[in-house]
């Protein structure tokens, strides 16, 4: 049976208070052991998510920098791994993985927060293994928190900022074999900037992957002040960021957006003009085109129809119908200190999924709700203690 999930209530918050949501809920405890990592296929089926009534209320309280101890870190720690590739069954807490070693360009990093995407789920099942770094594997690309070591040609960070990024240069090129998903990993410091000051370390978690999406896609479509754009799936995390840089960075004449019918308030939050409910009308049939669709559902076949001649598509997932193309994000902490600007003013606010943030020991139940593909925003796994 599927489950139906509960329309949380949205509300946007005057500038320059993020957009977020706190949750409470409860789901059973689960007593973990120390698991080892096995090669032998399992051949079960992923457990499912047992969805419970929700209570959501807005919320712009920080959560709290980390406490950490410069001088003390430790030899091994807490990480999500999987040795074999298939459902979330094969994610395992294990409370003995290795700390990473730091290169000359590194940092190290204790990890406050972390957030899925899709990339994560499709690795995890396998779909670019030729080119993945070796098993087992640490997932996770986003991740927030403090600088605890820095390499001998680290030139700009130091022990003790308050950093965040996108780990993996290349998401699909050899990804780093230890993620986010974990107390400490380390990282690139040309992948990373500086925090936002306003946002707290959930918040930020989830920006990382989903923000240079939006940002590159833009770029890559020569999106400018004065074009329109229409987005689909809105209300998902790469689509609520295309809608408020189109609109608050590169200075778009209008903005459209599909979504589902609960979700159009949250849509006309992030300033969109024309929210349209995907379940009453069909985006093609509307007799305004645009300058660029951006594509981050899957339907490039329909995105062609609803495009300007001579306009771009972005199709992020799905078959690419021309003249829609593909890209492949590039991680740079340069566009996130670009971009640091307009999120510190509230001018860009990131969306956290109102069922979140997921506690780092219900990392599994974050892959199965995130695997629904019915999120709102990003999910985000805070705290990582």
């Amino acid at each position: 049976m599927k489950a139906t999930l509960p329309t949380p209530h949205l509300r946007s918050f005057p500038s320059p208070t993020p957009l977020s949501f706190k949750l409470s809920f409860a789901f059973p405890e689960t007593r973990r052991k120390s698991l080892s990592i096995s090669s032998t296929p399992k051949g079960t089926p992923s457990p499912s998510l047992a969805y419970v009534p929700l209570r959501v209320t807005a919320s712009s309280q920080a959560a709290s920098a980390p406490t950490v101890n410069l001088t003390a870190i430790p030899t091994e720690m807490k990480a999500w791994v999987y040795g074999e590739y298939g459902g979330v069954d094969v994610l395992k807490l294990d409370e003995k993985v290795s700390v990473p070693e730091v290169k000359e360009d590194e940092v190290l990093i204790k990890v406050a927060a972390a957030a899925l995407n899709p990339v994560d789920a499709k690795r995890r099942q396998g779909k670019f293994k030729a080119t993945d770094s070796p098993l087992p594997t640490v997932p996770g690309y986003d991740v927030a928190g403090v600088v605890v070591k820095v390499g001998s040609q680290v030139n700009e960070l130091k022990e003790g900022d308050e950093v965040y990024g996108n780990i993996n240069e290349k998401a699909l090129e050899g990804p780093r074999q230890f993620g986010s998903l974990a107390q400490y990993t380390t990282v690139e410091e040309k992948l990373l900037a500086l925090k936002p000051k306003n946002l707290d370390f959930a918040q930020a978690a989830g920006l990382p992957l989903a923000i240079e999406t939006a940002y590159e896609g833009l770029e890559r479509t020569g999106f400018s002040s004065g074009k329109s754009i229409l987005v689909l799936n809105g209300s998902g995390g790469v689509g609520s960021l295309v809608i408020q840089l189109a609109k608050q960075v590169f200075g778009a004449s209008k903005v459209a957006a599909t979504s589902s019918t609960g979700k159009l308030e949250l849509l006309k939050s992030l300033g969109v003009d024309l929210a349209i409910d995907y379940i009453k009308e069909n985006f093609e049939d509307l007799p305004e085109k645009f300058d660029v669709v951006f594509d981050a559902i899957g339907q490039c076949d329909r995105a062609v129809k609803a495009v300007k001649e001579g306009g771009s598509v972005v199709a992020l997932t799905g078959a690419v119908t021309p003249p829609g193309f593909r890209f492949v994000v590039t991680s740079k902490g340069e566009v996130l200190k670009k971009l640091n600007p307009y999120l510190e003013s509230g001018k860009v606010k990131p969306v956290v999924d109102p069922r979140g943030p997921f506690p780092f020991t219900q990392v599994d139940e974050a892959f199965s709700y995130i695997e629904t593909n019915r999120a709102t925003g990003k999910v985000v796994i805070h705290p990582i203690p």
